[in-house]
């Protein structure tokens, strides 16, 4: 089916079919729509243009139901030709407004996405950037026991992990105040996955004691990227299920079961990454079957050179396009101006 173009009074009557269902969730009948002033016609003209909008298949009428309810062309016409006039910049703190300074990354995905589900009533789901971009700040290298130490990570995105090894007989504490020197004089700055890494652990002008101890501790950066997974952070699944009315419950168990298989989820997320803006999914233009009942926004963010993550909603073909196109936008140029500041990025 080609372009579809509508008159005035049709896109008018499909605003008012989108709004309605989006309100109830039940099929909109001509009566309802003739008791609205700004319509301005009667019942037959009504009912007619409704047959002309289920003719260009914007609109469907349900089992033996006298109403109408939009399709997902219908809501495509309506998120495409009809929404624009509805975004126009809010004003100030009125908009989403995430409170992110000094805040650690991690901390940061998490606000994020308990934000966007509260304002938006939906599911919402924030991509981590890759480990692999982020730098190491600092270490330390504690000696727990006398045969045990402790090599601590800090990254450039406030991520800190720990390690723990054993050694056969006990380490000599100047050891351990050395292999903390050396370490954050080679390795400061050096991002974790970067090929340099490896290189600058080995060197053979070391002594043999120093550089045997090096060895043993490199897992604690080398192994870092490689075993790391991508973090999600979900909020909203139980809000998402009171708020919205859903069409049945395979709908649901499909939708909670991609949650669980998050490498499925990461994937269908990071096709937004090269995406300029906001990028908006309805129901069965989504690939991934678990989501073609349901509708996705979703952006990118990152780094003005480099995307590193998404911030996504997810919700049924009926949300509120307006609020959730909105507030993804928002929250995604949030989320690039923190973690410019967090990079170091003039």
């Amino acid at each position: 089916m080609g372009p579809v173009n509508l008159s005035p009074r049709q896109e008018l009557l499909l605003r008012k079919v989108v709004g309605a269902y989006r309100a109830t969730g039940l099929p909109v009948g001509s009566k309802a729509l003739a008791a609205d002033a700004e319509l301005d016609c009667g019942s037959s003209t009504i009912r007619h243009e409704l047959a002309m909008l289920e003719e260009h298949g914007l609109l469907a009428h349900p089992h033996t139901s006298a109403g109408r309810v939009p399709t997902d062309a219908g809501h495509r016409y309506y998120v495409d030709r009809l929404l624009p006039t509805a975004l126009e910049p809010v004003a100030p703190g009125t908009g989403l407004e995430l409170q992110l300074i000094r805040r650690e990354v991690d901390e940061a995905m998490r606000v994020t996405t308990e934000t966007l589900s509260q304002v938006t009533n939906l599911l919402a789901i924030v991509s981590a950037p890759p480990i692999n971009t982020a730098t190491i700040r600092h270490i330390e290298v504690l000696l727990l026991q006398p045969q045990v130490v402790m090599v601590v990570v800090i990254t450039s995105t406030g991520g800190v992990t720990k390690r723990v090894f054993g050694f056969e007989s006990p380490v000599d504490p100047g050891l351990v105040t050395w292999a903390a020197e050396e370490l954050n004089g080679r390795l400061n700055g050096v991002g974790l996955g970067a090929r340099t890494l490896r290189s600058r652990l080995s060197d053979p002008s070391r002594g043999g004691t120093e550089r045997t101890f090096l060895e043993a501790l490199s897992p604690a950066f080398t192994d870092l990227a490689a075993t790391a997974e991508d973090a999600l952070y979900v909020d909203g699944a139980a809000r998402l299920l009171t708020e919205h009315r859903f069409q049945d419950l395979t709908q649901i168990n499909a939708l909670m079961g991609m949650l669980e298989r998050r490498v499925t989820l990461l994937g269908v997320l990071q096709a937004a990454l090269g995406d300029r803006d906001v990028r908006v999914r309805i129901g069965s233009e989504n690939e991934v079957p678990a989501l073609q009942g349901l509708s996705v926004i979703a952006a990118g963010y990152g780094l003005p050179t480099q995307p590193l993550g998404t911030v996504s909603v997810i919700g049924p073909v009926h949300m509120d396009y307006g609020v959730a196109i909105r507030s993804v936008r928002e929250a995604a140029l949030q989320l690039s101006h923190f973690i410019e500041d967090v990079y170091d990025i003039a």
